[in-house]
């Protein structure tokens, strides 16, 4: 018997959003576009931390979807570090969503690596802080 997906152990939950029927089509599929924004926000928060301050997307290696997304579906971003450079962080995002009926119905709808740069107050790149 195939058994559903469970929400992963040991990555870090980043963001939780439930789409609302203003980001989704007359049939209530919501936009990839809309779901490329939070994944970009659930991916930026890590970066975010790890830069010690602001960050620009500057790269989206790869975005997957491979599941629909509902109105009303529970969205659950999942956010961790790959790599650092010297200024710049990939992060991998996973996205699993839970049924409208808040089941143990769940499904993973999106995976995505996402590469950000630490910027200065000018904009320009900055060196990431060392690390501990």
């Amino acid at each position: 018997m195939h058994s559903l997906p469970r929400l992963p152990h040991g990555k870090t939950l980043a963001l939780r959003a439930v789409p609302q029927p203003s980001n989704a089509n007359i049939d209530g599929d919501v936009f990839g576009g809309w779901i490329m924004a939070q994944v970009d926000i659930a991916g930026s928060i890590p970066a975010t931390r790890r830069a010690s301050g602001r960050v620009v997307t500057v790269a989206v290696n790869s975005l997957v979807f491979k599941q629909p997304v509902f109105v009303g579906d529970l969205l659950s971003f999942y956010a961790d570090i790959t790599k650092t450079g010297n200024t710049s962080v990939t992060v991998s995002v996973e996205v699993y969503a839970q049924r409208l009926n808040f089941a143990e119905e769940i499904f993973k709808v999106a995976e995505a690596t996402l590469i950000y740069v630490a910027i200065d107050s000018d904009r320009r790149p900055r060196a990431l802080p060392a690390t501990d």
